[in-house]
């Protein structure tokens, strides 16, 4: 299959307008036929997860799009990178390692990208509208910007990401288009009023959604205004995690779901599951691997929103903790908290901020000597290969009061 190419396509294949472009024009042109597309589409944003350092490939790749003149076509943002430049000191690593991290990071705002260095661009002031063709890297930002916000882009990997932002073009497929949007497979969520009210249901459904559902598109009915942005969050985070989900619907919360049958596109489901409390127990076992006492807590996995934060700053208000307790976030929402007053409850807690990184990507924690908990199931997934940490899964409110007893605590009908 071969693509139709606007003329602007061929310049850009001919190189008229730099050797990167080229570059990123033969890339996008293989991808989109592998995918099945007849035609590339305009793009009005990107999202760049290929600025993490994992090795002297992506530093050589960015390199040679910056010495082929590469410039983004469009508005670019970046995600976490391996090291926090705004607290240097956290970083336990290879020195050698931070410098090729941050190298990297210069390569990518050498080609435009704008350093936000979060993995939560959709808490950005400019973040995508409904309707909107973008191409995002960062799986949890991915099926957010489908999920909630409507806005449209399939799941872009490392290379692929900047190669869109680079000419202002991705393929026309998947979920770029109104059929690949559609869903398959239908969840019906039958749990008590008390757990649509407690944070920890929607990381757990989440992760039990991801591993029902693979990379499939679903649809969720039995939630409600309950189920907030911070919320979605989670519950797509950990989708992203245990399964391949890049876009659910919820029925009367997220905006292509007004309806079960919108969703459906007045198509019966492939599959029915029912998820009960029953599923979300064996969620928060699966992700609970402690094996004895409290080390740590490691919250903002994604990134906490300034909403979160001001939740947090209540709980915390006059307290101490015990143990080390990080709390991940980006610049921009941490000066937002800042201004506002947010921070200074947190700090005084004993909080550990980190922002343009994450804790389970970046040895920024140490060795820690016992469990970490965290209010993350997408953390909980990860951290105990990429950290060699066991894991104790709880709400928000859960952390801070083990981070004041020096113990695990877990509340709730779990």
């Amino acid at each position: 299959m071969y693509l139709e190419l606007s003329e602007r396509d061929r310049s850009l294949l001919a190189g008229d307008l730099g050797e990167a472009q080229q570059l990123a024009m033969e890339l996008l042109i293989a991808v989109g036929e592998a995918d099945g597309a007849h035609h590339l589409i305009d793009i009005e944003a990107a999202h760049i997860d290929g600025c993490s350092y994992h090795g002297q490939a992506g530093v050589d790749f960015a390199r040679e799009l910056v010495e082929g003149g590469g410039e983004v076509q469009v508005p670019t943002t970046l995600n976490v990178s391996s090291i926090d430049l705004l607290h240097p000191d956290l970083y336990k690593g290879d020195p050698a390692l931070a410098e090729s991290a941050k190298g990297l990071m210069d390569l990518y705002v050498a080609l435009g990208c704008s350093p936000t260095w979060t993995c939560a661009p959709y808490q950005l002031h400019d973040r995508p509208s409904f309707g909107q063709q973008i191409a995002w890297g960062e799986s949890n930002a991915i099926v957010f910007a489908n999920s909630v916000l409507g806005a449209r882009t399939n799941r872009y990997g490392d290379f692929m990401d900047i190669c869109c932002a680079l000419t202002g073009r991705a393929p026309y497929a998947g979920l770029h288009t109104d059929a690949g949007r559609l869903a398959t497979t239908q969840f019906n969520v039958v749990l008590p009023d008390s757990i649509l009210d407690d944070d920890l249901a929607y990381p757990l459904l989440g992760h039990v959604l991801g591993q029902l559902a693979g990379n499939r598109v679903s649809v969720i009915t039995g939630l409600d205004e309950r189920a907030d942005e911070d919320r979605l969050k989670a519950l797509g985070a950990a989708a992203a995690s245990s399964g391949a989900v890049a876009m659910f619907h919820a029925v009367g919360v997220t905006p292509e779901a007004a309806t079960l049958s919108e969703a459906l596109g007045d198509t019966p489901a492939h599959h029915v599951v029912e998820l009960s409390l029953d599923a979300l127990r064996d969620a928060r076992r699966e992700l609970t691997t402690a094996i004895g006492r409290l080390g740590a807590v490691s919250v903002g996995t994604p990134h906490m929103s300034l909403e979160e934060l001001g939740s947090l700053a209540v709980l915390v208000d006059g307290r101490k903790a015990t143990v080390p307790f990080y709390v991940s976030t980006s610049r921009d929402v941490l000066s937002e908290a800042e201004t506002a007053g947010v921070m200074t409850p947190i700090e005084a807690f004993g909080v550990i901020v980190v922002a343009d990184t994450c804790t389970y990507i970046t040895p920024i924690m140490g060795d820690i000597e016992g469990d970490v908990m965290t209010n993350s199931a997408k953390w909980a997934y990860y951290a105990p290969a990429n950290l060699g940490v066991s894991v104790v899964i709880g709400s928000l409110a859960d952390c801070v009061e083990s981070a004041v007893t020096g113990s695990a605590v877990t509340t709730g009908e779990w």
